[in-house]
C-alpha cells in the first residue's frame, strides 16, 4: 500500500509560464498524493517576438537513396538551419512522407527540406506543412562545406557561429511573377524574423544569400560567416587582445617594434567606407561602440546553384501553380479548345455551302 501512496505524475506540453502548483490543484485527491512535475523547459523561446508567431522550425531528410557527396550536402543542409532542426535526424527506408508529417505536428515544424536523386539530376523541395505549397528546385551544380573549406587559405568555421539562426538576404526577385514572389515568401518564412531595434548584435554571424539572375533563371545559394574587424588596428594587437596569449619578441629590438611594424595588415584589411560600420554597442573584447569596424564575409558552405521548376499547391501533391516546363493540364485545354474552335468553323462552313 505504501508503493501506491503517492505517484509522480509527468505533464508536458504546457505553456512556458505555467507554475506546478496550478497543475497540482487540478490532480488533488484526498486520498492519494501526486506529485505532479513539468516537463516545460523554460524560456524555450518558441514564439517570435517579432511576428508573435511560432518560430520556424525544419526537418532536413532525403527520398530513396543518395550518393555520398548528397549525403554529405544533406548534413550541411541540416547545420545551416542550426538552432532550429533537427541535426541528428535519423530515417529509415520503410519511412514515408506521412512519417515525418504525423511527428512534425508535435513537435512545430513548420517546412520540409528534401533531397532526391534521380538518373537526370539531384532535387531540392522546400514545403510548407502541413499543407504546402512546395517548391521544388533542380539543383545544377554544388558544392558541400568541405570543398568550399579545401579551396580556402584559411577556412573559418567554429561551432558557436551555429547557436544562432543565420540572416537571409534575397536579391533580383522583385520582378513581380507570383512563382518568384512563392520564393520570396518560402524562403523569407523558413527563418526566423528580426528587429533591427532589438536585435543583438552579437547573435548575427551567419547570412544566407539567394541571388536570382532573371536571364538564365537560376538562383546562386551562398552561406557566409559574418565577423567585424576594427579598422585601424594590427593584427598582432587583435590577437594579443582576443587571446591574451604573450607575444613572442625574440625578434624585436623593442617592445614599441610589435606596434609599429609594418606589414601587419592582411590582404584584405577594409578602410573602404562601404565595407565598414559604427557600432551602436560593444562586441567582443576589439570592437567597441561608436568605432568602425570592417565588417568580414567568408563563405562556409553548402553552395548550389538552383533552378525552380514546379510549384504544387499542396504538400509534395496537388494542382500545379507554376511549371518551367508549362502546365500540362493548360495545354490540354488549349488542344480542346482548338478543336473545338475548328468544330464549330467547319460547321459554319457546312451551313454556308448548303445556303
Amino acid at each position: 500500500m505504501s508503493s501506491r501512496a503517492s505517484r509522480t505524475l509527468y505533464v508536458g506540453n504546457l505553456p512556458g509560464d505555467i507554475r506546478e502548483r496550478e497543475v497540482e490543484d487540478l490532480f488533488y485527491k484526498k486520498k492519494r498524493k501526486i506529485s505532479v512535475k513539468s516537463v516545460v523547459k523554460k524560456n524555450q523561446g518558441n514564439v517570435d517576438h517579432v511576428t508573435g508567431d511560432k518560430i520556424p522550425k525544419s526537418f532536413v531528410f532525403s527520398r530513396g537513396k543518395l550518393p555520398g557527396p548528397l549525403k554529405q550536402l544533406q548534413m550541411d543542409l541540416r547545420k545551416l538551419m542550426l538552432p532550429y532542426t533537427a541535426l541528428n535526424l535519423r530515417e529509415k527506408k520503410r519511412n514515408n512522407l506521412r512519417d515525418f508529417l504525423n511527428v512534425s505536428g508535435p513537435m512545430g515544424v513548420t517546412h520540409f527540406l528534401i533531397l532526391s536523386k534521380t538518373e537526370t539530376a539531384p532535387y531540392l523541395r522546400v514545403a510548407r506543412t502541413p499543407q504546402g505549397p512546395t517548391l521544388i528546385f533542380k539543383i545544377h551544380e554544388y558544392s558541400t562545406a568541405q570543398d568550399v573549406a579545401q579551396s580556402q587559405l584559411r577556412p573559418r568555421c567554429p561551432q558557436d557561429l551555429f547557436k544562432n539562426p543565420p540572416l537571409i538576404v534575397l536579391s533580383g526577385f522583385g520582378s513581380g511573377e507570383q512563382h518568384l514572389k512563392l520564393t520570396t515568401i518560402m524562403f523569407q518564412n523558413i527563418f526566423p524574423a528580426i528587429d533591427i531595434n532589438t536585435v543583438k548584435l552579437a547573435s548575427c554571424q551567419r547570412v544566407v544569400l539567394l541571388n536570382y539572375n532573371k536571364d538564365t533563371k537560376l538562383i546562386d545559394f551562398r552561406h557566409y560567416s559574418i565577423r567585424l574587424q576594427p579598422v585601424g588596428v594590427s593584427r598582432r594587437i587583435r590577437k594579443f587582445v582576443q587571446k591574451h596569449q604573450v607575444p613572442d619578441l625574440r625578434s624585436l629590438q623593442d617592445v614599441s617594434d610589435f606596434v609599429t611594424k609594418a606589414g601587419y595588415g592582411s590582404e584584405s584589411e577594409a578602410d573602404d567606407e562601404a565595407a565598414t560600420v559604427t557600432l551602436a554597442s560593444d562586441l567582443g573584447r576589439v570592437n567597441r561602440a561608436s568605432t568602425k569596424s570592417a565588417v568580414k564575409l567568408q563563405e562556409i558552405g553548402p553552395r548550389m546553384t538552383l533552378q525552380l521548376i514546379k510549384v504544387e499547391e499542396g504538400l509534395c501533391s496537388g494542382s500545379v501553380i507554376f511549371s518551367e516546363y508549362g502546365i500540362v493540364g493548360d495545354k490540354k485545354k488549349q488542344e480542346e479548345n482548338q478543336e473545338e474552335d475548328e468544330d464549330n468553323q467547319d460547321d459554319d462552313d457546312d451551313d454556308l455551302e448548303k445556303k
